[in-house]
């Protein structure tokens, strides 16, 4: 587990290429879950003139086996200036030529036509007649800019995902035996999906989605990525079968890679969970910078959790419901601490008390309002584990609601996941020392080490204020 946070922390050998090179084919490396939840896989065409072409494939079920519909997209894209307000991101502008539809059964093309007639404007009404039989392979246009009919809202469909862009670049070293040497790895992050379904329409994204990779240099072994490279609208990809596996959280689990949250938020999270008696620590380390070099702040949580349970709305996940009862803060730059100890008294910790680099405990003070922090806490939420191609056991956590808040009634629980955690440590491991983190420091006038303020510091503050603890 050290290892691996000591690996995340090694940003070196991560390039992120300014202005993003996007010419190519990129497509998702598994079945993906939007908020609803939808079950999804993407296949991005973009071209040198700027175009692009692009499909989303969606599904019944998880596994992403039994297709639904496909959307066709064609467009234009145009990459601006680097984004003030999600550090190492290009903001883009994007047009849409046409949106066409593509049905892949019957059942979908009834539903899908329901959602439009009930809910569209005047010029989609009778989008497709009642009782129309289903066509296979007929492609039935949503969105034109020329006659300029828009019948995407009923489908929740936006491309804001096309406004926030990322690519970055790393070295995979050669799994096969006799072999050294690294291939070239390239991942393309766009934004994310607002996990309110009436918002998603207009939001303006400042995190990332789960990431696509280049047809071309992507991770080995891959196998979904070679389907959904072939596939068109009329063969929508069918991806290899996977076993389900059962859910088993005792252990300890860590990030796999720096983590982008909504709201200018970069963490790495490490959790250890006790299935004997359902305890659960964790922690949060957090950062100013995409490549979580340069620490803020880390939390520290525990509590206990529930008995989960199968879900019956996001097939394939487990609802769980967690309590936090103690937390403890250590702050790690000048921001940060400044911050904590102009709060207001009995809010967070003992009144200006804060230093660099020292961890505090807030549970006294029921949490620190500064941070969002409330104790004792509930949530609520929704898990799932898998295996990857090497054959590490995955773990998914519930996505945040985009808005900051907390998941803390049933009906806000999460309908999609997280970026997933890798086991690091089986579940006979006690709770190790936490990996603790070097605040940035640099020699004063006087030989004593004095804090270093970042480039971001008035950012980040402002971006404090409204954080909700993640």
């Amino acid at each position: 587990c050290r290892q691996q946070l000591r690996h995340l922390q090694d940003g070196a050998r991560i390039a992120a290429p300014l202005p993003p090179r996007l010419e190519g084919r990129w497509v998702s490396t598994g079945c993906e879950v939007r908020p609803g939840p939808e079950f999804l896989t993407r296949s991005y065409l973009f071209y040198a003139n700027r175009l692009f072409k692009a499909f989303q494939f969606y599904y019944w079920d998880p596994s992403c086996r039994d297709p639904s519909y496909t959307l066709l997209i064609k467009g234009k894209l145009r990459l601006r200036q680097p984004s003030w307000i999600t550090r190492g991101a290009t903001e883009a502008d994007y047009h849409l030529h046409k949106v066409g539809i593509v049905f892949h059964s019957h059942k979908a093309m009834r539903e899908v036509a329901s959602w439009i007639n009930q809910t569209s404007g005047q010029g989609c009404a009778g989008f497709l007649p009642p009782g129309r039989s289903w066509v296979p392979g007929a492609l039935y246009e949503l969105l034109s800019a020329k006659t300029e009919r828009d019948c995407t809202a009923a489908l929740g469909f936006a491309m804001h995902e096309l406004s926030l862009v990322r690519v970055e670049q790393h070295r995979q070293p050669l799994l096969q035996a006799g072999q050294s040497g690294s291939r070239l790895v390239e991942e393309l992050y766009l934004g994310d999906i607002h996990t309110d379904w009436l918002e998603r329409l207009h939001y303006r994204p400042t995190g990332y989605q789960r990431p696509m990779q280049s047809a071309v240099h992507h991770m080995h072994p891959c196998p979904a990525c070679e389907v959904i490279y072939r596939a068109d609208e009329h063969h929508p990809p069918i991806l290899p079968a996977r076993a389900e596996l059962p859910m088993r959280l005792s252990g300890s689990w860590v990030s796999t890679r720096c983590e982008v949250r909504p709201a200018v938020l970069f963490l790495t999270r490490y959790f250890i969970f006790h299935g004997n008696n359902h305890t659960w620590q964790g922690y949060y380390y957090h950062y100013s910078d995409p490549l979580c070099q340069q620490p803020t702040f880390t939390i520290y949580a525990s509590g206990h959790y529930s008995q989960g349970i199968p879900s019956a709305k996001v097939r394939g996940g487990t609802e769980l419901a967690f309590k936090v009862t103690q937390a403890r803060v250590t702050p790690m730059d000048a921001v940060t601490v400044a911050m904590l100890n102009s709060s207001e008294p009995g809010s967070c910790g003992l009144e200006s008390s804060w230093r660099a680099g020292l961890e505090q405990d807030i549970t006294a003070t029921n949490g620190c309002v500064a941070l969002g922090i409330k104790l004792p806490h509930t949530e609520y939420e929704l898990f799932k584990t898998e295996q990857d191609t090497r054959d590490r056991s995955l773990l998914y956590i519930g996505e945040r609601p985009t808005d900051g808040s907390s998941p803390d009634s049933p009906d806000k629980r999460p309908t999609s996941y997280q970026a997933p955690l890798v086991q690091c440590a089986g579940a006979s491991e006690e709770f190790p020392n936490y990996v603790s983190l070097k605040y940035l420091g640099r020699k004063g006038a006087n030989g004593k080490e004095a804090l270093k303020p970042l480039p971001v510091a008035f950012l980040l503050f402002i971006a404090l204020l409204f954080l909700r603890w993640d």
